[in-house]
């Protein structure tokens, strides 16, 4: 419930960042929802949105605000997302809800990323959180065995087929102490659609909700 709390005021606080008639890029997860939630009382100051996944296309349906197709607006001005870790060089793990490739390409294409997290998603090294991995199926069993010699333990997810119809395979207990040769390297397999690292692309900016209020860090 703590947590709740937490991802409640910081969806709150990066409202403060949004500028009217502006296209907003959205991910997924918890602590999007309630930013979604938020959204929804100013939607008539923004143009609308572009989203990351099937899951809040719908919560954004339901409140009335408009979905565009991101080939429509081409660039976006600010992308908002939270994320299943975060170091201190606001290098992040995302995808434990299965959108990471879109999430990805939205970051790319945005002149701000904003990163929204209760404390909890703060560690000094990434790795604790299981890495996602979108991978073509027909390749599952290559990528598995080369993502074990990376010295964790890859998995099949098991019943979950993406948005894209691709899989994702998460590697447990790997310790990512160089996020973008990591990505860079994952990245390189055939069959790999993306890993669930940014690091070459990472947040502008990181809000986290904390039990003192909202702490602010700004990528350098």
């Amino acid at each position: 419930m703590l947590y709740n709390h937490l991802k409640k005021s910081v969806a709150h606080k990066v409202l403060d960042y949004i500028t009217p008639n502006s296209i907003i890029g959205i991910g997924t997860g918890t602590t999007v929802s309630y930013f979604i939630q938020e959204l929804g009382s100013i939607k008539k100051l923004i143009k609308g949105t572009v989203s990351s996944s099937i899951s809040s296309t719908i919560c954004l349906n339901n409140l009335g605000i408009p979905v565009f197709d991101l080939n429509e607006v081409g660039t976006l001005s600010i992308y908002i997302d939270s994320a299943d870790e975060v170091n201190n060089n606001l290098q992040m793990i995302k995808g434990g809800g299965e959108a990471l490739t879109k999430e990805k390409i939205l970051a790319s294409v945005s002149k701000k990323f904003i990163c929204i997290v209760d404390e909890s998603k703060q560690v000094n090294v990434l790795g604790q959180f299981p890495l996602p991995v979108e991978i073509i199926p027909m390749a599952s069993s290559y990528i598995i065995s080369e993502l074990n010699k990376l010295g964790g333990e890859a998995k099949l997810r098991k019943n979950v087929i993406t948005d894209n119809g691709n899989l994702i395979v998460d590697v447990y207990n790997l310790n990512i102490t160089d996020p973008l040769n990591m990505e860079q390297k994952i990245n390189s397999f055939p069959g790999v659609v993306t890993v669930g690292i940014f690091a070459q692309r990472k947040a502008d900016i990181l809000l986290v909700g904390t039990k003192n209020g909202i702490k602010t860090i700004i990528n350098n």
